[in-house]
């Protein structure tokens, strides 16, 4: 077992599923309610919700491997952006831990976004109007009325992100290669494992995430069916 890939491996999931709450949580309010209120919104709003519907799931149906490559060439000095960053940074991003961190980002946004719109978009509207009627902000109804209703959307936003960043392989071999210590996470160690010939190892490696990934939607499972309500699913 490469407990150094494991440790990194860990490290990336927790940090991009930090982010990617902090990130998600917004765009999936603004689409949830863009999609709420049809009646009370201008074209544009709407054109400019399905393109953010679109391009948050991109991801899904790209090859990670395109991802990985626009990405590797977006971080380098080939382009502006990459020259502003090593500007910025002193080194690029391509090939450290923090790039891992932005194409993980990236990668995994869909598994973010997606059940945050659901979990916002199943809040009554009623419950909003009403708390806006009485006097209550924006701000306020969102913090008071829909977060609270939401919140089982994030555990399952949460462990999709951290599940689906455990397992990536290809838009982290991209860009970040195949560095022991700093980028080298546990799918590549298994690539490079079976690369060496080494099956058992490799087996054991793929047993590991096969049972942390089974384990993890299994709790979430378990805890969606005790808050079912009436057979209509929560969480």
């Amino acid at each position: 077992m490469d407990l150094a890939a494991l440790g990194l491996t860990l490290r990336l999931a927790f940090v991009t599923t930090l982010c990617l709450l902090v990130i998600a949580t917004p765009l999936a309010a603004w689409i949830a309610d863009a999609a709420g209120a049809p009646s009370r919104t201008t074209r544009a709003h709407i054109l400019a919700r399905r393109i953010a519907q679109a391009a948050v799931a991109l991801p899904l149906v790209l090859p990670p491997t395109v991802l990985g490559l626009y990405l590797l060439l977006g971080m380098g000095p080939a382009t502006s952006l990459g020259r502003a960053l090593i500007a910025i940074l002193g080194h690029p991003l391509a090939f450290s831990f923090p790039g891992l961190v932005v194409g993980s980002i990236l990668y995994s946004l869909p598994f973010a976004v997606q059940p945050l719109v659901l979990g916002f978009e199943g809040v009554p509207r009623e419950l909003r109007e009403t708390a806006a009627v009485l006097g209550a902000s924006r701000w306020t109804v969102f913090r008071r009325v829909t977060l609270p209703l939401a919140a089982p959307s994030f555990l399952t936003a949460a462990v999709l992100a951290f599940t689906h960043t455990v397992g990536e392989f290809g838009v982290v071999l991209m860009i970040g290669g195949d560095i022991p210590g700093v980028t080298r996470t546990l799918s590549i160690s298994i690539y490079d494992q079976v690369q060496e010939m080494n099956y058992s190892a490799a087996n054991h490696t793929s047993l590991l995430l096969i049972a942390l990934a089974f384990l993890t939607l299994l709790a979430l499972y378990a805890r969606g069916a005790r808050r079912n309500d009436g057979g209509r699913w929560i969480a």
